[in-house]
């Protein structure tokens, strides 16, 4: 099968100066996708599918959206964070300012959202903070009582540990014993500014009422894993960060106010990222592109789907945690302590 043709290859110029690489694949309605299309390298790509992840997620994701009729903008924000950190700027202002930096090298005036864990959030004061989004889909971030002082413990926690002196070295072996998740016994990240730039992104954050999710105008849609509820360890704040909790908690009160809801069963964060989860849910739900639906999508019938459907590999994310999570849900080997390590600068 043929698919939708890469259309347009550019660099975008954000806050800082830096420059982020963009793709447009296909024509139609403008989808803004801030993923990673290209193939993550073999140790990467293997550490990934240990974690419950798939390499070629992204990929699955813009391939698979392009060829339904968008025209899918892609732009791996993320990594580009882990190769330049931006340890004293990256707020949620800037953030906004990055991705609308993005849009405009695409020549995308006006267009549709998906992102995942934090990138949910960044979605989200993106259609706060501009007129320019025509759909919203979050995914692994309640819009409604989201972990926002939680994960600012997280990320505080985690900092400090990068930024003191390591009484011993790295015991790869040991970290290879670690299920995933099992933050409290890997080593945390080298680089400070990695985990100082999160840091930032969740103080500028602080004090934000996200109750103003319920006033938005364009079509809206959160997707979580029901099993998306993270214990973080002593090691790392001692605090629960709340996904699908507070989803379901709130899941009445998003529907009257126009919020569609999906709950993936039996899925944690890392599954729930798949893109054999996500499209049954989400290329329905922007087709006919960008329009608002009404009433409850129950994702116990959308889950089959996932089985039947013949979709791409989906792209992992890396394991949960700006600075590392103990999860209660997932189960596994960690691949290597070097692995864990680089995970570690990433954010929920």
């Amino acid at each position: 099968m043929a698919h939708a043709p890469l259309t347009r290859h550019d660099d975008a110029r954000l806050h800082d100066g830096s420059r982020i690489e963009v793709t447009v694949r296909g024509d139609g309605p403008a989808l803004l996708l801030p993923v990673r299309t290209t193939p993550l390298p073999g140790p990467q790509a293997d550490a990934t599918r240990a974690w419950g992840g798939d390499p070629d997620a992204g990929s699955a994701l813009a391939t698979r959206l392009a060829d339904a009729g968008f025209r899918v903008v892609t732009a791996d924000y993320e990594g580009h964070l882990a190769e330049h950190p931006k340890p004293a700027t990256l707020t949620a202002e800037a953030v906004t300012a990055d991705l609308l930096a993005v849009a405009d090298v695409a020549g995308a005036e006006r267009f549709a959202w998906y992102g995942y864990s934090w990138l949910a959030l960044a979605g989200l004061q993106l259609a706060l903070r501009t007129d320019r989004i025509t759909a919203l889909a979050m995914g692994g971030f309640p819009p409604l009582e989201g972990p926002y002082e939680a994960m600012l413990a997280v990320t505080r926690a985690a900092h400090a540990r990068s930024t003191a002196q390591p009484t011993e070295p790295p015991d790869d072996d040991r970290a290879g014993e670690v299920e995933p998740g099992d933050w409290d016994a890997a080593a945390a990240p080298q680089d400070p500014a990695l985990t100082r730039q999160y840091l930032t992104l969740y103080e500028s954050l602080a004090g934000f009422d996200d109750h103003v999710s319920l006033t938005l105008d364009a079509p809206r849609l959160v997707l979580v894993g029901a099993d998306d509820d993270i214990t973080y360890g002593p090691a790392w704040g001692d605090v629960d960060v709340v996904i699908a909790g507070a989803v379901v908690r709130h899941r009445a009160e998003l529907e009257s106010h126009g919020w569609e809801v999906a709950v993936l069963p039996g899925m944690d964060h890392m599954a729930a990222m798949h893109a054999s989860a996500v499209l049954p849910v989400l290329e329905p739900w922007l087709s006919p592109p960008c329009a608002p639906k009404t009433g409850r999508r129950d994702a116990r019938d959308a889950a089959p789907h996932a089985t039947r459907r013949p979709t791409t590999a989906p792209r992992p994310h890396d394991p949960p945690g700006a600075s590392g999570s103990r999860s209660t849900r997932t189960r596994g080997r960690t691949p290597t302590g070097r692995a864990a390590r680089r995970a570690r600068s990433r954010p929920r």
